[in-house]
């Protein structure tokens, strides 16, 4: 463990951040193995090398680790997406295409984290409940919002945009369980499928009725008068 010399010098920044990350990773395994409540710090502490009360100096009990693990997961992805939502130099397809690449690539280089916050939703001490649904709900709301931009904009169809936000957000998880770091690029996923959000919801420029008939045609021409409601917001 590093002490108050090396921290003061700048090297026990470097130091904290590896111990901390080895500290995640053994603690995701065994939550993973075991459960949250079938291991204690002395397990992960075991798991390091490192005693117990060296382990103190980083985190004070499971659910201070967990709460850790939640806020980079969830609490990291909320802003980090606020701050994309809130660009002046990206149009809303723009800011969907980034928001949807941000969030495949975080989930395919960290999934163990995020499939154990998925798995220990129910055992979550109440405080930490609260702050990993609100920062859920942060994220949903960025990407609604991006999505509403896209509609009364024209760019995107005249969806509903939270259930638009929660397609592309579904979409975006669905990598933690199946990427594999040793077959898949990640680049290379999270263009395609940053691509395929944007296909989901885009309008097309030269739109074509979804079959023949009087039918057809009004499903188009209401289609348009939703468009025109949102931006005249009636």
């Amino acid at each position: 463990m590093s002490g108050p010399a090396e921290r003061r010098n700048g090297r026990g920044a470097s130091r904290r951040e590896l111990v901390e990350n080895e500290m995640y990773d053994h603690a995701v395994r065994l939550f993973a193995e075991r459960g949250f409540a079938g291991t204690s710090l002395q397990d992960i502490a075991d798991a390091m090398g490192v005693t117990r009360p060296a382990l103190y100096y980083y985190v004070k009990s499971k659910d201070e680790l967990l709460a850790k693990l939640a806020a980079d997961v969830a609490g990291g992805s909320a802003s980090e997406m606020a701050e994309i939502a809130a660009r002046t130099d990206l149009d809303a397809l723009g800011k969907l295409h980034a928001i949807a690449r941000l969030t495949v690539v975080r989930l395919a280089r960290q999934p163990d984290r995020f499939r154990l916050l998925i798995r220990s939703e129910a055992e979550l001490p109440p405080e930490l409940a609260a702050s990993y649904v609100a920062s859920r709900r942060a994220v949903l709301k960025a990407v609604a919002d991006v999505v509403e931009q896209g509609v009364v904009a024209g760019q995107l169809r005249p969806v509903d945009a939270r259930v638009g936000a929660l397609a592309v957000i579904g979409m975006c998880n669905w990598v933690a369980w199946w990427f594999r770091p040793d077959r898949d690029d990640v680049d290379a996923v999270a263009d395609q499928i940053a691509d395929m959000a944007l296909a989901a919801l885009q309008r097309a420029d030269h739109r074509t009725p979804e079959g023949e008939g009087p039918a057809a045609a009004i499903a188009m021409l209401r289609q348009d008068l939703d468009h025109l409601a949102r931006v005249l917001d009636v």
